[in-house]
């Protein structure tokens, strides 16, 4: 069974989750948060919350994209594992601009977990 789609999409979503561990690096720089302090300005608090909620996702994610390839299709798993990096992209522009501006990359990020979770659920009652 072929799953480069979902591969290329699993190293996308890596990619993005280094992109804010970046930011949390470049914020402890900026604002001379010394690790392993956690506290700082909103700017600094909201580079963490970003990197933060993001690993609280992956455990939802990543299962349920590779199970989805496996029990319904790679292109399928591929387009709602794109669906959860939109959402994590723009969760986090909202959140550096303003934490209140988080809720559409939230909402997006959580729909497509749904739909990978609803995804591995017909492709199992199909196969």
């Amino acid at each position: 069974m072929q799953m480069q789609l979902t591969a290329w999409v699993t190293i996308a979503s890596l990619v993005v989750y280094i992109w804010m561990m970046i930011n949390v690096g470049r914020a402890r720089g900026k604002f001379n948060v010394k690790a392993p302090e956690m506290n700082g300005p909103p700017e600094f608090m909201s580079a963490v919350r970003v990197q933060g909620n993001t690993v609280e996702q992956m455990p939802i994610f990543l299962p349920a994209l590779w199970m989805c390839a496996l029990f319904l299709g790679d292109l399928w798993a591929a387009a709602g594992g794109v669906l959860w990096i939109v959402g994590r992209v723009l969760y986090a522009l909202g959140y550096y601009k303003d934490p209140s501006k988080r809720m559409l990359g939230f909402a997006v990020t959580t729909t497509a977990n749904y739909a990978l979770l609803i995804g591995t659920a017909v492709g199992l009652l199909i196969n």
